[in-house]
């Protein structure tokens, strides 16, 4: 088994939603590991992600969440907490995140040890970007991220070359320039 993935789920097509993508992108653009983690990319694939799920002790889950709160706050809530805090209300991504849990308890297989680390988004909209709350508070999200990974032992290095937010955003609105 796996040890540690960095999973970031949301719409890149909605704006805000997309944040966690772009997070997940950032981390792997700008930041090296050790022990090694497994960034992923799961966009949209909600349920589709159960897989993933049996393959890894600890997963730390990225996204956008619905909670009654300034936009741009951050949460870290631990995934047996999950459903209470209104993540079924999103996207077909978060109720599948969600069901691959209970279908791993169905199944009688071990769940990961999980929690999400989520950010309030400003505006959900047909748009490739985030909104300028959202850029405000990328860095804060990510060193929210890196903090996290921390007390989970896990050493951090910035990479000498980086890759700005908005060049990042730019790979997905021109996936030809990569």
């Amino acid at each position: 088994m796996k040890k540690t993935a960095v999973l970031g789920v949301g719409n890149i097509l909605e704006l805000d939603d997309g944040i966690a993508v772009y997070a997940t992108k950032y981390l792997e653009n700008n930041y090296s590991f050790k022990p090694s983690i497994d960034i992923i990319n799961g966009g949209v694939e909600g349920i589709n992600l159960l897989n993933l799920f049996m393959e890894y002790e600890h997963i730390l889950i990225l996204d956008a969440i619905e909670i009654d709160d300034k936009p741009g706050s951050i949460y870290h809530i631990p995934a047996h907490e999950l459903t209470g805090y209104g993540l079924n209300s999103g996207g077909a991504h978060e109720i599948g995140v969600l069901q691959c849990f209970d279908i791993l308890e169905l199944m009688g297989k071990d769940i990961p040890q999980s929690s999400v680390v989520g950010i309030i988004p400003e505006k959900i909209d047909v748009f490739i970007g985030l909104s300028q709350t959202m850029k405000k508070n990328f860095h804060t999200y990510i060193n929210t991220v890196l903090n996290i990974l921390k007390k989970e032992n896990i050493i951090y290095k910035k990479n000498q070359q980086t890759i700005s937010i908005e060049n990042i955003i730019d790979m997905f609105k021109n996936p030809s320039s990569k």
